[in-house]
């Protein structure tokens, strides 16, 4: 079997390794390798998703007829690989990723020609109404309430753990339109705009120090029945269409190879007063080693399920492998990370990692986002649905049980 790359492809990842290259300014470039969440700084973001727009290469998995570029799984992977090296900021998955391709699958035409537009250039930003207080892993059980008034719905409830709803205009949401028989026949999937009257944003800050999270509260919200995707009260199979690419996006392994490069980087630097470097101690050696065996093992499960995309147009039970097995490597990378900085760990430093920072950092200004990663990694095993849950739908639709 032949795995080297054609000519056309290495041409392909040279034109994908200069534009990055050329177009990523300085402080992009500071506010993706300062990240410590899936998000990077909101205004640089915008201004990188502008650009890779203009270039065309803001949704590189959307077929050509909504404006993606066209490429083959090859040249996606490339991108992809080529995109984590240089450590630009992820643009919002949340439209991109997400809403985008439920619009795809279950929207009207009418539907597709507003919003897909809209996300592909930026113009929209979205952020994901689904989690309840009462209602994270176990979705079923939401209550935030939709009843039908003439063409609208009025909603009353509230929303959590809403990632960027203090930036987003959009939101997609799941209400209950019926409290009749099981609980998933009575959910409709909603497009709203954030700035209807009675929308409340309130924040929630996390342990690293960052604003993503927030609390959202309806009050009577009147939203247009026109919103709706798909049918009233067959929300939940828009919702788990969506939540297949939620989870196929919930970690990307270019950027954890990248960290994972960094820590060897940083390790082989780092001394101890004998002068040994810290790469060069068996233990910390070896913890490195089976990391990067784990991390290999996710990415071929990654390029299995970019496979089953293309082949079926969604990921399937495969995302839910991918989610699982990546977060927890994730969540291994920042802690060996925490190790290998060892005292520099301890200082909270947040204004510190903004981009642009000026204040003088304890440590090296590379090392600022290392706790910050290592708390708020501690999450990604429970966003997008949790890991217990992800076994659960493993059992069932791969195994059979």
């Amino acid at each position: 079997m032949d795995i080297s790359l054609s000519q056309e492809h290495l041409n392909f990842q040279t034109k994908v390794r200069e534009f990055l290259n050329d177009n990523l300014t300085p402080d992009i470039r500071e506010a993706g390798r300062l990240c410590a969440t899936i998000m990077a700084e909101h205004e640089a973001t915008w201004k990188w998703h502008r650009i890779l727009h203009s270039q065309g290469w803001a949704a590189p998995n959307w077929p050509t007829e909504y404006g993606g570029p066209g490429w083959d799984p090859v040249q996606r992977y490339l991108y992809s690989a080529e995109y984590a090296r240089t450590g630009a900021p992820h643009l919002t998955p949340l439209g991109l990723s997400m809403v985008g391709p439920a619009i795809m699958g279950h929207g009207s035409a009418e539907q597709k020609a507003f919003y897909l537009p809209r996300i592909l250039s930026g113009d929209d930003v979205w952020c994901q109404g689904y989690s309840e207080p009462g209602a994270g892993s176990d979705l079923a059980s939401l209550q935030c309430r939709a009843i039908s008034d003439g063409d609208d719905y009025i909603i009353n409830g509230s929303k959590t753990w809403t990632t960027d709803a203090h930036n987003a205009n959009r939101m997609f949401c799941l209400v209950r339109t019926n409290t009749d028989g099981k609980p998933q026949a009575g959910i409709t999937f909603l497009l709203l705009e954030m700035d209807t009257p009675g929308i409340a944003v309130e924040p929630i800050h996390i342990l690293g120090g960052d604003h993503e999270f927030n609390q959202v509260f309806f009050d009577d919200v009147r939203v247009p029945q026109s919103g709706r995707i798909g049918a009233e009260n067959d929300g939940w199979t828009v919702a788990k269409y969506l939540l297949e690419f939620e989870r196929g996006v919930a970690v990307g392994v270019g950027p954890l190879r990248t960290r994972l490069n960094e820590i060897r980087a940083l390790a082989q630097a780092r001394r101890d007063s004998d002068g040994n470097a810290l790469m060069a101690q068996l233990d910390f050696a070896r913890a490195f080693a089976a990391l990067d065996i784990e991390l290999t093992t996710v990415e071929y499960t990654g390029h299995r399920t970019m496979a089953d995309i293309v082949k079926r147009g969604s990921p399937g039970p495969a995302s839910s492998m991918m989610k699982t097995r990546a977060t927890e490597v994730q969540m291994a990378i920042s802690e060996l990370a925490m190790q290998a900085i060892a005292n520099y760990a301890a200082p909270h430093q947040p204004e510190e990692r903004l981009a642009g920072a000026n204040l003088p950092p304890l440590g090296s200004r590379d090392e600022m986002s290392v706790t910050a990663r290592y708390l708020n990694d501690r999450a990604s095993a429970i966003y997008g649905g949790s890991n217990e849950i992800q076994r659960n739908i493993m059992a069932k639709l791969v195994l059979g049980m």
